[in-house]
C-alpha cells in the first residue's frame, strides 16, 4: 500500500512503474479532528485488498493497488487528491465526505469514474437514471433518517404524535441531509421536530445541551462526525439526559464515540446498515495473511470495531464489483468505465456474503440502473458499557419510502433539470 501526502502525490505516482492492476484510491484522513474515526475506516479498507493480493493472487488473477490520499476531511483537498489520482486508472472512489461527494459528482460524472458513497454523500444519487456515475448502496441518509423515526414508533406502540425529536446535527452538507425527510416524517407522524446546528469541529456543544436541558425533548438524534460525536455523548450525560432515548446515525456510532464517556454511555444507540462485532470467518483470514504477517494498514487492534468493520465491508463491496465486471467484459484488468458496469449489475446474496467469510454482515441487495441505492435498511445497535460492546437489538427493517422516494425523485430532477440531464435506462 502507498500513503501518499496531498503534496507529493502527483510526484510520487509520475516515478512509479507502469503494471497491469487494479487501483483503489482511498481518499483518508488519519489527520486532524476527524482522524480518530477515519484512522479505522481507512484501515479496514486497506487491510481486505491486501487480504486478497496475500491469499488469492488479487481479484480474477490481477493484483490490487491502494492510493491512500490524505484529505484532512478538507473538500478542497479531497478535490486535489481526486486529480491527483484520476490519472492512474483508479476504479472507483468512496471520498468518506459528503462535501467532497458534492464536488466531485460532475467531475467523475465527465470523467467516467464511479463512485461508491455508502451511506453518505448525495442521497439523490440513488437515482441511477440522473447520477449514471454515482452509487450510495446499500442505505442511504434519508433511508437513516426514516430508520431512526421507525425505532421510536416501535418503542411508542407506533404512535409518536405531540413527541418532540431534536435533531443534533454537524453544521455542513453531511450533518443537513437528513432535514428534509426528518420534516416530511414529522409531518406524517404529527411529531415536533427541533433543529441544533454544531459548527465545525463539534468540540464547543455547551449552548445546545443547555437548550436540550431546557426544552426536555423526548428524543435526541445526532447526525455527527468525529470528536462532535464524543462531546455530544459526554454532554448528555452531564444533563442527565436518558441515554435509550439518545440515537445517533451510522456515523455517530463507533467505540471512540462512546469510550470517552465510560459508564456514562451505557444504552447510548445508533442504526447501522451493517452488523456489529469480529465473529465471522473472514477474520481469521485476516489475521493469517495480514495482521500476523505484518501487513496490516493499522496495529491490527481495530479488527472488529464498527468503523475498520465498515472500511472492510466498502472494500468487499469494490471488489465483488470488480469480479462482476470482469465477468460482463470478459477481461480481467478492468478500466473505470467497467467497473461502472460491474457496479450497477451487482448482486450480493447471502450465499455469497457465506462464501466471502461474511454471513449475516450485510443485506441482500441487487443494483440496476433505476435504483443505485440498495434496499436502505437498517438495525438499531446499542452499547453496553460494561461490556464494552455494541449489540443489535432489533432485526433489520425497511425505511418509509412512501416518504423517501418522491424526495429523491423530486430532488434528482431538480439536478437533471440545472445541469440538462436527460438521462434514463436502456
Amino acid at each position: 500500500m502507498k500513503r501518499l501526502a496531498t503534496a507529493t502525490v502527483a510526484a510520487v505516482m509520475a516515478a512509479a512503474p507502469v503494471m497491469a492492476d487494479l487501483v483503489f484510491p482511498s481518499l483518508s484522513y488519519r489527520t486532524g479532528a476527524y482522524a480518530a474515526n477515519g484512522i479505522p475506516f481507512a484501515d479496514g479498507y486497506a487491510d481486505y485488498f491486501t487480504l486478497l493480493n496475500e491469499r488469492d493472487g488479487g481479484i480474477g488473477g490481477v493484483m490490487t493497488r491502494l492510493l491512500e490520499c490524505e484529505t484532512g476531511y478538507n473538500t478542497e483537498k479531497g478535490v486535489e487528491c481526486y486529480e491527483a489520482t484520476k490519472g492512474e486508472g483508479s476504479l472507483v472512489y468512496q471520498p468518506l465526505s459528503t462535501g467532497i461527494t458534492y464536488q466531485l459528482i460532475p467531475k467523475a460524472t465527465a470523467d467516467g469514474i464511479p463512485m461508491h458513497t455508502m451511506g453518505y454523500g448525495r442521497t439523490s444519487a440513488a437515482n441511477g437514471k440522473v447520477f449514471s456515475n454515482v452509487f450510495n448502496y446499500p442505505a442511504n441518509y434519508w433511508n437513516g433518517a426514516s430508520l431512526v423515526v421507525n425505532h421510536l414508533l416501535d418503542i411508542n406502540g407506533g404512535d409518536i404524535k405531540g413527541k418532540t425529536l431534536a435533531l443534533v446535527y454537524h453544521n455542513s452538507a453531511y450533518g443537513k441531509e437528513p432535514i428534509p425527510t426528518l420534516e416530511a416524517l414529522a409531518a406524517k407522524h404529527g411529531f415536533n421536530l427541533s433543529l441544533l446546528a454544531v459548527d465545525h469541529p463539534g468540540q464547543e456543544q455547551k449552548s445546545q445541551w443547555l437548550q436540550i436541558r431546557r426544552e426536555r425533548p423526548d428524543y435526541v438524534a445526532m447526525w455527527g462526525w468525529g470528536v462532535m460525536n464524543q462531546v455530544a455523548i459526554q454532554e448528555a450525560a452531564n444533563i442527565r439526559f436518558p441515554m435509550e432515548n439518545f440515537i445517533g446515525v451510522w456515523w455517530s456510532g463507533s467505540e471512540n464515540d462512546v469510550l470517552p464517556a465510560g459508564d456514562a454511555a451505557d444504552g447510548y444507540k445508533h442504526i447501522t446498515f451493517h452488523n456489529v462485532g469480529d465473529d465471522y470467518p473472514i477474520f481469521d483470514d485476516v489475521a493469517k495473511y495480514v495482521v500476523d504477517a505484518g501487513k496490516a494498514a493499522g496495529a491490527g487492534d481495530q479488527v472488529g470495531t464498527v468503523l475498520y468493520n465498515r472500511g472492510f465491508y466498502a472494500a468487499m463491496l469494490a471488489a465483488e464489483a470488480v469480479r462482476k465486471a470482469q465477468e460482463i467484459h470478459g477481461v480481467a484488468d478492468i478500466t473505470p468505465a467497467m467497473m461502472r458496469d460491474g457496479m450497477e449489475a451487482l448482486e450480493i446474496t447471502e450465499a455469497r456474503m457465506t462464501e466471502l467469510g461474511m454471513p449475516g454482515f450485510g443485506p441482500s441487495f441487487a443494483v440496476s440502473c433505476e435504483n443505485h441505492g440498495g434496499p436502505g435498511t437498517g438495525a438499531v445497535a446499542q452499547w453496553d458499557a460494561s461490556a464494552k460492546k455494541w449489540s443489535l437489538i432489533s432485526d433489520f427493517s425497511s425505511p418509509d419510502m412512501s416518504v423517501i422516494q418522491p424526495l429523491i425523485d423530486a430532488d434528482s430532477a431538480a439536478f437533471a433539470a440545472e445541469n440538462n440531464i436527460t438521462g434514463g435506462c436502456n
